[in-house]
């Protein structure tokens, strides 16, 4: 007698999130606060750590004047008489970092980041002219967006990378390996590509916990996206290391904490969804451009058919090259560059 195989399937220990700005524990000496973002995706996971007579706080939230007022109110009620004791970002995105120079501030925190993470925090603080129009209208045209749409992106869906209090003039860098002490607890950084430059994620081995950050998230796929400042990059091929790299280094069993969802354990099952998922994008992609040629522009609706604002719109642009630059380094599409220097791509074969 032969017993039937089930799939492996994500466990979720909470079926629902706390309320915006309401601590809940979800480990031992670990609180969960989750805090609003003015976006489609409408939150983001905070977590705090139990560190000696206070927290240490893993991301900030995006630096609005609401997200503010939540942080007061959160120390001022259900953190009352716990002091916040460092702050760890995990990467440059708003919505992670975007309160560190108000929370370093008002708290005299000191944070810890990975190098390439603070220093881009800092060209987004000091250098925001440089991630504008200049570069990002002829990527944007090149790539086959017309006139008007370009001028919407680079109008209001950049708007967010300037949500921030900016971040502290000195910090501490951590990086891929480093053992970090938290209230007599272990947790080891690994940091990974693809979302964004060298993420930051904590493992602690001995309590199976695993704060992943963005790189893996239960029910949605991480942005993984190519930019006007790296426009030939291998974002998803950097991105598809990283969950290999992560699959051998974190065990099945941790709980799984991100920036954005619920906590859940099965981490090598998502990474397989993970993989899978953008191999299916590529298919279709590949199975797209056999006919014709296609611009960025003209895969964007095919892989992204919903209708997308000025914001979501960029986020779509970046996916689709991420892609395509990754067939390319495959050999699996081949670019084509027209009189005008704009770029179509077909598959190869």
């Amino acid at each position: 007698m032969h017993t039937a195989l089930t799939e492996p399937t994500l466990r979720f220990p909470m079926t629902e999130p706390p309320p915006f700005g309401v601590p809940q524990q979800v480990a031992p000496g670990v609180l969960w606060l989750r805090l609003p973002l003015p976006f489609r995706l409408d939150h983001i996971n905070i977590h705090l750590i139990e560190d000696g007579n206070g927290w240490a706080v893993l991301d900030t939230g995006i630096g609005d004047a609401r997200t503010q007022e939540i942080w007061d109110a959160v120390l001022a009620g259900p953190l009352r008489g716990r002091r916040l004791t460092r702050m760890i970002v995990t990467h440059f995105h708003p919505d992670h970092v975007g309160l560190a120079g108000w929370l370093a501030r008002r708290h005299e925190l000191e944070l810890w980041m990975p190098q390439s993470e603070y220093l881009f925090s800092l060209a987004l603080q000091y250098a925001p002219a440089d991630l504008g129009s200049e570069s990002w209208r002829p990527f944007y045209r090149r790539h086959g967006l017309d006139e008007l749409a370009t001028e919407r992106v680079l109008e209001r869906g950049h708007v967010y990378l300037r949500i921030t209090t900016g971040v502290p003039s000195t910090y501490r860098r951590i990086q891929h390996g480093d053992c970090l002490d938290i209230g007599g607890r272990t947790f080891q950084v690994l940091t990974g590509g693809g979302h964004a430059l060298e993420q930051a994620m904590l493992f602690c081995r001995e309590e199976k916990l695993f704060f992943a950050a963005d790189q893996v998230i239960a029910k949605i796929s991480p942005n993984v996206s190519v930019t006007a400042m790296e426009p030939e990059a291998n974002a998803l091929g950097i991105y598809l290391h990283s969950l290999a790299q992560l699959r051998r280094a974190v065990p099945m069993d941790v709980l799984v904490l991100s920036g954005h969802g619920l906590p859940f354990a099965g981490l090598h099952v998502r990474i397989d969804e993970l993989i899978a998922h953008h191999a299916a994008r590529c298919a279709q992609i590949a199975e797209a451009s056999r006919e014709m040629p296609l611009s960025a522009a003209d895969i964007v609706p095919i892989l992204f058919p919903r209708l997308l604002d000025e914001h979501q719109t960029g986020f779509a642009f970046g996916e689709v090259l991420a892609h395509v630059n990754h067939m390319q380094a495959q050999g699996e599409l081949v670019a084509e560059k027209d009189a005008e220097g704009g770029f179509r791509f077909r598959a190869a074969g």
